[in-house]
């Protein structure tokens, strides 16, 4: 196992020092990586970011550590079983291998920097960067050969490359000629799959067989036809699955192209001697692990710890280091989609300045609305995205009674979300919309549609008031009505993994380390399972949500649900939707959010319609437990679970009519 760099040296402190910036990037191949290890080690030190860096560093050395002693106390009949497992597995996947699709991913070179540098021509051959000294969106290749990239603080890039030239962004313009770029695209794959303003996916198949081209000449003609309508350079891989293809774009950056035939021996070829980092959805994090962990450092050695990555991640993990080993990836055109929410973030230097924070609050909520009027959009779930100085991230959402689009009413319910958080220092804020007002089938949703909150009441079955023994909100009732909504999903024998917001691999987070919380279905009993990682610090089982942050007090005529991102959802597999078995991995952070609000709305509503038409106004529900029967009065007398830790769900909820 490496763990030459883990261990560091005493004279050398920065080689322990995992940063992000040092990876590798195109463009990047000869920078001195120890370099610009010890500069951004140098100007990191002390600071809030370098303290948080340095916390999820000791998380993950524990993890490590804890992954080398499950390792070693595998038996010789465990590590048998799992590698028949992992075999077995490996043949399923082989069969799902489809080599009769064309794909292509076009990446732009240096998209914004090479933007800028065609609207002003004088900064052509000059180390440039997009930002400023807080942070940079994109770095051009002369840049890049000091050690200069992406999402790095524009002070360190300064002190690797003292010449460096700082232009401000300007989205409306990178906007525009993404647009240019996407008219080309749809000449080759009108339903083509874009990932960011400059990259995209492209199913040429058709394509190939219409023209009588191969892939190649295909994407030889494409980036031409890029140049000739932006004047702008980009690169192309082609493959048979979209992983490879993205893989094959990045190998003769800039300008330049790269063909993998659609042939398993060549796959194999390719990806054997490949390193895991370049692999999408292999993050620092993630590489770290398995090659201090495991000593993986290549695609090929997935498949030659097969067994081992069995035994120690979930099944969805470990299918998917199986299909890397595989060189297997996603070949099926994605459905056409409804968008399911618009946002913007923006980044500056850490400040706690009030007038400075509503400002800039009032700066998204305009380009929020602009975007949203652009595309003829309507919400009402608004969420607000905080990332404080200390790098502790933040959500804070409120869905509204009515759909909104200007700026005047976005501006009002974001301040109020935020005028809750003060005082607080922030370096990030961002804004998002969603719940818009036509539904998944394209129909219109009703704006007059009940909320949670119109059932809510303030009194117990004995007509006590709750809120004198317990905050709404609080971690009693917001554990107890996880509890009741998990217990009313169907299950259905399926293996239900709990899981955060973030990746697990890739969290800032620190979660307990331990076994994996996961429950069971064996003949309609719920148990628990002793999986090999702990995805999350909280599980099914109710642990306590000791770091649960304090929800926003809103209204009930504006306000009917305040979230973060400790809440929690049911996947299965933690990859699959249960409901309707939509694929969505951890490191989908706001699709799996939105796609789990979606549910439980959806749930909500279809219980409030079939119900609601038989019941009288005001009715409380009467727990199962306090009626009684003849026979269960021969019994020793039911304990009251308005005695123990948790109240039943029915007791916050009233019944009434549909004319109510």
């Amino acid at each position: 196992m490496a763990k030459s760099e883990s261990s560091g040296d005493t004279g050398r402190p920065w080689q322990s020092y995992h940063t992000v910036y040092t990876n590798a990037k195109a463009g990047m191949e000869g920078v001195d990586k120890e370099k610009v290890q010890r500069i951004v080690y140098e100007m990191s030190k002390g600071s809030k970011y370098f303290e948080n860096e340095e916390r999820k560093e000791a998380y993950i050395k524990q993890k490590i550590e804890n992954m080398q002693d499950q390792i070693a106390k595998l038996t010789d009949a465990d590590i048998s079983h799992y590698q028949k497992v992992a075999d077995k597995r490996i043949l399923e996947l082989e069969a799902t291998r489809d080599l009769t699709r064309i794909w292509l991913h076009v990446d732009m070179d240096a998209f914004y920097a090479a933007v800028e540098t065609l609207s002003n021509p004088s900064l052509n051959g000059k180390p440039m960067a997009v930002g400023s000294m807080s942070m940079i969106s994109t770095a051009n290749y002369e840049a890049r050969r000091f050690g200069v990239r992406a999402a790095m603080p524009g002070f360190i890039a300064r002190k690797l490359c003292p010449e460096l030239i700082f232009v401000p962004v300007d989205f409306k313009k990178y906007t525009h000629y993404s647009d240019l770029t996407r008219k080309v695209f749809q000449n080759y794959d009108p339903n083509f799959m874009a990932a960011s303003l400059d990259e995209a996916y492209l199913d040429i198949t058709n394509a190939c067989y219409e023209r009588d081209a191969t892939g190649g000449e295909i994407a030889e003609e494409l980036r031409k036809s890029v140049y000739e309508e932006t004047g702008l350079t980009c690169s192309a891989g082609v493959g048979p699955n979209r992983l490879l293809a993205k893989v094959c774009s990045d190998i003769n950056k800039p300008n330049g192209q790269f063909v993998l035939p659609n042939d398993r021996m060549a796959v194999m070829a390719f990806i054997s001697s490949l390193p895991i980092r370049k692999i999408g959805g292999i993050g620092k994090v993630t590489e770290h692990l398995l090659r201090d962990a495991f000593g993986i450092v290549t695609c090929e050695e997935m498949l030659q710890n097969s067994g081992f990555l069995c035994a120690l991640f979930s099944r969805s993990s470990a299918d998917f280091f199986l299909s890397v080993g595989l060189g297997l990836g996603r070949t099926d055109t994605p459905e056409v989609k409804l968008r399911k929410s618009i946002s913007n973030e923006r980044t500056f230097s850490a400040t706690d300045d009030e007038a400075f924070l509503y400002q800039k609050l009032a700066d998204l909520a305009e380009m929020l609305s602009v975007d949203m009027k652009k595309e003829g959009l309507c919400g009402r779930t608004l969420t607000l995205k905080l990332k404080t100085a200390s790098f502790e991230v933040r959500t804070r959402a409120v869905t509204l009674q009515k759909y909104i689009f200007s700026s005047e009413d976005i501006l009002k319910h974001a301040s109020k979300l935020l005028k809750a958080e003060l005082p607080i220092s922030l370096r990030l804020i961002g804004m998002r919309m969603s719940q818009f007002s036509e539904d998944k089938d394209g129909t219109p949703s009703d704006p007059t549609q009940k909320t949670l909150s119109n059932f809510i009441v303030t009194g117990d079955a004995t007509g006590s008031n709750m809120d004198d023994r317990t905050p709404f909100g609080s971690d009693l009732k917001d554990e107890h009505f996880r509890t009741q909504l998990k217990a009313s999903l169907p299950i259905d024998n399926h293996k239900l993994c709990h899981s955060d917001f973030r990746d697990p691999l890739e969290s800032s987070e620190i979660p307990d380390a331990g076994n994996c919380n996961c429950i069971l279905s064996y003949d309609g009993e719920m148990k628990k399972c002793d999986g090999a990682l702990n995805k999350s610090k909280a599980n099914f089982e109710g642990s306590s949500l000791d770091n649960v942050d304090k929800r926003t007090s809103l209204p009930n005529d504006e306000a009917v649900s305040s979230s973060n991102q400790k809440e929690q959802y049911l996947w299965v597999d933690d990859y699959k939707c249960l409901l309707c078995g939509v694929e969505l991995p951890p490191s989908f952070v706001e699709e799996r959010q939105e796609h789990s609000d979606f549910h439980l709305a959806e749930r909500l509503q279809k219980e409030e319609s079939s119900n609601l038409r038989n019941l009288t106004p005001k009715q409380r529900f009467i727990p199962t437990d306090k009626i009684t029967s003849p026979s269960q009065n021969r019994r020793k007398k039911h304990k009251s679970s308005s005695t123990g830790k948790y109240l039943p769900i029915d007791t916050f909820f009233v019944k009434s009519n549909r004319n109510s």
